[in-house]
C-alpha cells in the first residue's frame, strides 16, 4: 500500500496534475520583428568587443515560434487590427478596435478573464487609450476616436492601467462630455501621478490608473507617450521598474491576474528609422521581461509568460551593401532623432541663421560626429547640404508621429549607414514576428502560426488543469 501511494505521488508530480495557471503575462513589443531582437543582441555583444549575440532574456525562453500578422483588410496590418487579433483571436480591418469585419463586437481575453474573477492590468509606454492597450477593451471602427475609447476604458472595471495617461481627455470641439480623468474617478479609479504618489495610494485604491507625470496630471492636455529611453526617461518609468509595481498591485488584490505589458515606443522609433533609439527601447522592453521572470521564478507552476509583437515597423535590415555590421557605433548617439531635431530647430528660432560651426558643435555633442565618429568628406557634404535645406525650411522628414528637420534626418541616417542598418519603410511591414513563451502551457507556442492562434492557446493553457 505504501509503495502504491509513493508511486501515485510520483505520478502526480511527473504529470504536474496540481498545476494550474493563475498568472498570465502577455508582453507585446510594438513594432518588434526578429531583426529588432537580433540587432539588440548583436549590439550588446559588440559593446563587449565580440562578434556574437548577447542573448536577451526573452530569447532564452524554452519555446519559440513565428507569427504572421496580416489583418483582414491588408497584408500589412496597423496596430489596432493587430492588437484586436492579439486580444481576441479574431481578424479585423485596419483602423478597427474590438469589432470584426462583419461589424460584430468581439470579446477580449482580458474581458473574459475579468468576468471569471481575475484581476486585469494593462501597462504601456504610450497613452492608455492608444491602439494596443485599447485593443483589450475598446469597441470602435476608428482607432482615432480617442475620447470614445477613453470613456470605454472607464467602464471596463479593469484593475490597473499604467502609461502616459489619456491621449484626448476632453471631448472634441462641438461635442459635450465629462473630462476622462473625472469620469474615471467617478467609476472608482484612483489617479496616481508618478511612482511616489502611486505607492502611497496603491494600498487604498480599489482600481488604479498610473500616469507618467511626477508634477501632477494635466487633466486637459493629455499624454501621448513616455520619453524615449535614450532621451533620459526617468528611472521610475523604465518598464523594468514599473512592471514590478504593477505586479505587486495586482497580486495584493487578486489571487489570479492577467497582465498585458506593451513596449510601445519601439514602433515610434521604427517609424522614424532611428536605429539606436529602437535598440534602447528593445532593451527597455526586455527589462520588463526580466521583472516578469522574477515573479515567474517564485510561481513557476502557476505562471504563463508569452512575449510577442503586433507587427514589424520600418523593415529593418541588418547589413547594407558590404558584408559588414558596425552596430557599436550607435553607442555614440546620445538622443533620439526627435530631440536632435528640436535642438537643431532652436538654433533656427526667430529667423536666426546659425553658422555651420554652431550646428557642427551640436552634432559633435549629441552624436560624437567629427570626434569618435569619423565623418567622411562625402558625409560632410551631405550634412552641410541638409544644413542649407533646414535654413530654407525644406527637406523635412514626416514620420507617423513627428516631423523632423532635414538635418536631423540626414545625421541619423549617416549614423545608421555607418552601422550598416538599412530600412525599407517609414511604416509597418508584413514581416512575421517572434513569439517566446515559458511556464505552464508554453509548449503550445512553437512553429509557424497565425496571430489568431495566440489567444486560444493562452485560454487552453488556463482551462487545461495540468
Amino acid at each position: 500500500m505504501k509503495r502504491f501511494l509513493y508511486l501515485l505521488v510520483c505520478l502526480c508530480v511527473c504529470l504536474n496534475i496540481s498545476a494550474e495557471v493563475k498568472y498570465v503575462f502577455y508582453l507585446i513589443g510594438d513594432g518588434m520583428g526578429p531583426n529588432e531582437v537580433l540587432a539588440a543582441e548583436m549590439y550588446l555583444a559588440e559593446l563587449d568587443g565580440r562578434i556574437d549575440r548577447k542573448p536577451l532574456l526573452m530569447t532564452q525562453f524554452p519555446y519559440t515560434g513565428l507569427v504572421a500578422t496580416h489583418s483582414r483588410s491588408n497584408s500589412v496590418t496597423d496596430s489596432s487590427a493587430a492588437g484586436t487579433t492579439l486580444a481576441t483571436g479574431k481578424k479585423t480591418n485596419n483602423g478597427t478596435l474590438g469589432i470584426d469585419a462583419e461589424g460584430d463586437t468581439l470579446t477580449t481575453i482580458a474581458e473574459q478573464l475579468k468576468a471569471q474573477g481575475w484581476g486585469v492590468g494593462l501597462l504601456t509606454t504610450v497613452a492608455i487609450d492608444h491602439a494596443t492597450p485599447a485593443a483589450f477593451y475598446a469597441k470602435t471602427t476608428s482607432r482615432n476616436d480617442y475620447y470614445t475609447i477613453g470613456t470605454q476604458l472607464t467602464q471596463t472595471g479593469f484593475d490597473f492601467f499604467g502609461g502616459a495617461g489619456f491621449h484626448k481627455p476632453e471631448p472634441k470641439e462641438g461635442q459635450s462630455g465629462p473630462n476622462l480623468y473625472d469620469l474615471a474617478e467617478q467609476a472608482g479609479y484612483t489617479i496616481a501621478s508618478g511612482m511616489e504618489q502611486a505607492k502611497l495610494k496603491a494600498a487604498g485604491a480599489e482600481k488604479l490608473i498610473f500616469v507618467q507625470s511626477t508634477e501632477g496630471v494635466d487633466r486637459k492636455k493629455g499624454g501621448e507617450n513616455f520619453p524615449y529611453r535614450i532621451d533620459g526617461r526617468a528611472e521610475e518609468l523604465w518598464l523594468g521598474n514599473l512592471t514590478p509595481f504593477a505586479i505587486d498591485y495586482l497580486a495584493a488584490h487578486h489571487e489570479r491576474f492577467f497582465m498585458m505589458i506593451e513596449g510601445g515606443m519601439m514602433d515610434y522609433a521604427g517609424h522614424g528609422r532611428d536605429g539606436a533609439t529602437d535598440i534602447l527601447e528593445m532593451l527597455d522592453f526586455d527589462e520588463a521581461v526580466g521583472a516578469v521572470m522574477a515573479f515567474y521564478k517564485a510561481h513557476p507552476d502557476e505562471t504563463l509568460i508569452v512575449v510577442t509583437a503586433d507587427h514589424e515597423t520600418g523593415g529593418l535590415a541588418l547589413g547594407t551593401k558590404k558584408y559588414i555590421l558596425n552596430l557599436q557605433v550607435l553607442q555614440h548617439q546620445h538622443c533620439s532623432s526627435w530631440v536632435l531635431s528640436d535642438e537643431l530647430g532652436k538654433l533656427y528660432e526667430g529667423n536666426r541663421k546659425p553658422k555651420w560651426q554652431d550646428v557642427r558643435a551640436l552634432l559633435e555633442q549629441r552624436l560624437d560626429f567629427y570626434k569618435d565618429v569619423k565623418i567622411s568628406a562625402e558625409e560632410d557634404r551631405e550634412l552641410q547640404a541638409a544644413f542649407r535645406k533646414t535654413l530654407k525650411g525644406k527637406g523635412k522628414v514626416k514620420t507617423l508621429y513627428k516631423e523632423i528637420n532635414a538635418l536631423s534626418g540626414t545625421a541619423i541616417g549617416i549614423l545608421n549607414a555607418q552601422a550598416h542598418l538599412g530600412w525599407t519603410s517609414y511604416g509597418h511591414t508584413g514581416a512575421a514576428v517572434p513569439v517566446f513563451a515559458i511556464g505552464q502551457g508554453a509548449e503550445r507556442f512553437t512553429g509557424w502560426m497565425d496571430n489568431t492562434e495566440l489567444v486560444p492557446k493562452i485560454m487552453s493553457a488556463i482551462d487545461d488543469k495540468h
